[in-house]
């Protein structure tokens, strides 16, 4: 008998969904930030062992959206949650006691997936905090998806509320994402690294060429901006900083498809992208204008 079942993460932003994510395929699929609202969209990773196969949501923070791409993000996180098997419910334990998943989506009812409360960042607890939500929460399970604790009961946990299914994808998949995808997620990442506060969050980034076929592989990516003083920023005094962005994008990229690449990247304004319908069905968010 096999198991195989669609597992949302979800959360408010920077509870650590995206590490947790990438903690259970055992690759790094989903980027990570300090920033909150770093994931935009469904990030769907692959972890099979043994006879249970998971197809793990990674899915934007959930908030009151406050623009049109905050409303895409939203209701892509919602959408993950109806579609789920089982759902998994990230809290910063620090926080204390969590609201109501459906209280925190937005949702006027429960979803009908059974729902798993993983404290995250429990290592960073003292015994009193740990014990006072012990009591408030008994069925939560402490985590640390930085450090790898708790996540044996995790898993054990998801398994027991997955469908008794033939596995959904060839054993040696890791994610339903193209190469890529993953390449202008992986830029994207650089950019909320190495970026000030405000610039990150006005930039997407397109893959416009990419060529397997030569060695090294090409890849010319584009960073849309929404203002000249943004794009000004991110290119930097005579080139300096997209230059360094650049170098440490391709090195994750290298990393991600096991071979030297050139990465020719370049910076476009697109005024306001985020609040335009259009332009966000161009970088591939659903939108219901």
């Amino acid at each position: 008998m096999t198991r195989a079942g669609t597992v949302t993460v979800a959360g408010k932003p920077n509870a650590g969904k995206s590490t947790l994510l990438n903690r259970l395929v055992g690759q790094k699929l989903s980027i990570t930030s300090d920033k909150p609202q770093s994931t935009r969209d469904r990030i769907v990773g692959i972890r099979t062992e043994g006879d249970t196969q998971m197809i793990l949501a990674d899915t934007p923070g959930l908030l009151d959206p406050g623009y049109l791409l905050q409303t895409a993000m939203q209701s892509a996180a919602v959408s993950a949650l109806r579609d789920a098997d089982c759902i998994v419910y990230v809290c910063d334990a620090r926080e204390g006691v969590p609201g109501p998943l459906n209280e925190v989506a937005g949702l006027e009812s429960p979803p009908r997936a059974p729902i798993i409360v993983a404290l995250n960042k429990s290592d960073l607890l003292d015994r009193r905090q740990r014990e006072k939500l012990a009591l408030a929460l008994p069925d939560a399970i402490f985590i640390s998806a930085l450090t790898g604790e708790g996540f044996p009961a995790l898993i054990t946990a998801i398994e027991s509320h997955l469908p008794e299914s033939p596995f959904l994808f060839p054993v040696e998949d890791v994610s339903i994402h193209s190469v890529r995808f993953l390449a202008a997620e992986l830029i994207r990442e650089t950019a909320l690294e190495q970026l000030g506060a405000e610039v990150p969050y006005s930039v997407a980034c397109e893959i416009e060429e990419f060529r397997e076929d030569r060695s090294p592989i090409y890849i010319r990516a584009v960073i849309h901006v929404e203002r000249d003083s943004q794009k000004r920023i991110l290119i930097g005094e005579k080139g300096k900083r997209i230059k360094l962005l650049g170098t440490a994008a391709r090195k994750k990229i290298e990393t991600l498809v096991g071979a030297t690449v050139y990465l020719d990247l370049w910076v476009k304004v697109l005024q306001n992208w985020r609040k335009d319908a259009a332009a966000l069905r161009r970088f591939g968010y659903t939108t219901h204008d």
